[in-house]
């Protein structure tokens, strides 16, 4: 029987299952900051923007991973989260995300339409997503 103080949990991107299983909570990032969902959490449908997850198992284990934009749908006890790309911090090739920021920034600067500074915008903040939880992982600073 399933501990009444966890809660089914999927999170899927188009790249397969990072995470299917029971969990004690799970922290996301949103517009306006970090959403944690516990078990029984009240019915929702949220966006969720890059940023780190972290997902508490009910050993107390924590499993991060970065993700990029997606939704969360919490009902009837389970979670499931589906975004645009999720990796492990340790699976993040390190100068690809370096090179990844430098074109994010380059592109920035230049006079682009709307539209190519949206997406120059959002290619920056999965760079420096992805290079934060890198720094986590190896020691560095936040």
């Amino acid at each position: 029987m399933a501990n009444v103080n966890t809660f089914g949990l999927q999170v899927m991107s188009i790249n397969g299952i990072f995470f299917d299983g029971r969990a004690a909570s799970i922290t996301l990032p949103c517009s306006d900051g970090e959403l944690c969902i516990q078990s029984h959490h009240e019915e929702m449908w949220v966006a969720i923007y890059a940023g780190e997850i972290k997902i508490r198992k009910p050993d107390g284990e924590v499993v991060t991973g970065v993700c990029g934009n997606g939704s969360v749908q919490f009902a009837n006890n389970r979670c499931l989260v589906l975004a645009d790309t999720i990796e492990r911090p340790e699976d993040i090739d390190i100068r690809r995300a370096k090179e990844a920021l430098e074109v994010a920034k380059e592109r920035m600067r230049q006079k682009n339409s709307i539209a190519e500074y949206k997406m120059s915008q959002a290619a920056m903040a999965r760079a420096l997503s992805r290079l934060k939880a890198t720094n986590k992982r190896i020691g560095g600073l936040d």
